[in-house]
């Protein structure tokens, strides 16, 4: 029972962590293409407020549960499989802290054009770019750690 319970808990947060992400990346991207200030703050808000909520939950919650998969069904951490998910986890998770740092500034600088009825500066525009740039990455690693856990090739 506790087998299914953990396997529970490591698909349900890992569902929650690429979900999550690619929901907000998509909403953030969207509004700030839009370049109304009012709805980009509000936008950029939630994104922030959904990755302290659910993202750092499940950046907890996946290793936790994985390393206790590993040891019910005893693999070792050097299987090939695994070894990668690893790294491409922290991959995706070295991407996403700076994302985080990045949306914050990002939010700030929303709300702030939005209260004096002015245009986002160009500083929020090169914040979007990097913001972007580290999503690539974090995204196609969590999309190759599916496939590891999925296919669990040798």
């Amino acid at each position: 029972m506790d087998y299914l319970v953990a396997k529970w808990l490591h698909i349900l947060s890992s569902t929650l962590l690429f979900g999550t992400g690619i929901g907000s990346a998509f909403q953030m991207l969207l509004a700030s293409l839009n370049r109304q200030p009012q709805a980009v703050a509000v936008v950029v808000r939630q994104v922030v407020w959904a990755d302290w909520l659910f993202t750092a939950t499940s950046i907890v919650l996946q290793p936790a549960s994985g390393l206790y998969l590993l040891h019910v069904l005893q693999l070792p951490l050097t299987t090939p499989w695994v070894l990668w998910s690893i790294a491409l986890y922290l991959l995706a998770g070295g991407c996403w802290l700076p994302v985080v740092w990045l949306q914050m500034r990002m939010r700030r600088l929303a709300e702030a054009a939005a209260a004096a009825g002015e245009g986002l500066p160009p500083l929020y525009f090169h914040y979007l770019r990097w913001w972007a740039a580290l999503g690539v990455p974090a995204f196609v690693a969590l999309l190759a750690i599916f496939w590891l856990m999925v296919a669990k090739p040798a």
